[in-house]
Order: structure tokens, then C-alpha cells, then sequence
């Protein structure tokens, strides 16, 4: 099992910046790749990033390329989405979400385990 905690959303101005933290307990995080995923009101539930076991490879959607970030640091269990330039079609409930491989996956039924989510408003 693998338990993940979100946190860092919270309301900011357009053009502004936010770093989502995921803490993650359980099995060994380090063998597992993590993603991130939001969904916004009245949409389904889509890919953001993602990040392989050892963070030597990622992907992140065309919408957030260029603007947001994912890292992860194995010796604290801990995975970041670091967003900058936020803009208003960014708000959304975000989610972690690890992998029971090692591998990146931009699959949402790939992945095992799921967060709670963070909201993140980004006004206008």
C-alpha cells in the first residue's frame, strides 16, 4: 500500500506561481513513478506529468509544457509539481498518483494509488 498526502494549492493571481508537494508512506517510494493529474469543474479528470522512479525521465501535457515542472526528491518521498505562469483554465483539484512500476505512464488507469487532491484557483 502507498498512502498520498497533496498539499501547496491554495488561490493565486494569474501569472503566478505554486509548488504542489505530495508526501508519500507505504511501500517503497522509490520504486514506484508518480504522476500528477487534475481535474477541473464539470471535466474529466486528465494528465498533467509524470515522472519515472528515479526522475531521470518526464513528460508533461502540451497545455503545461514550458510552465510547470515535476521533480521528486526519493530521500524524502516527497514529489513536486512546480507551476509557474498559472493561468485561469489551470484551476483544478490536483491529484499524485504513483505507479506500482518504475516507469512514466500518462495513463490515468496505470496508476494504483491516488491522493486526495489540492485545490488550486488561479483568478483572473
Amino acid at each position: 500500500q502507498v498512502q498520498l498526502v497533496e498539499s501547496g494549492g491554495g488561490l493565486v493571481q494569474a501569472g503566478g506561481s505554486l509548488r504542489l508537494s505530495c508526501a508519500a508512506s507505504g511501500r517503497t517510494f522509490s520504486s514506484n513513478a508518480m504522476g500528477w493529474f487534475r481535474q477541473a469543474p464539470e471535466k474529466e479528470r486528465e494528465f498533467v506529468a509524470t515522472i519515472s522512479w528515479s526522475g531521470g525521465s518526464t513528460a508533461h501535457a502540451d497545455s503545461v509544457k514550458g510552465r510547470f515542472a515535476i521533480s521528486r526528491d526519493n530521500a524524502k518521498n516527497t514529489v513536486y509539481l512546480q507551476m509557474n505562469s498559472l493561468k485561469p483554465e489551470d484551476t483544478a483539484v490536483y491529484y499524485c498518483a504513483a505507479r506500482l512500476t518504475r516507469f512514466t505512464s500518462i495513463i490515468q488507469r496505470e496508476y494504483a494509488y491516488w491522493g486526495q487532491g489540492t485545490q488550486v484557483t488561479v483568478s483572473s
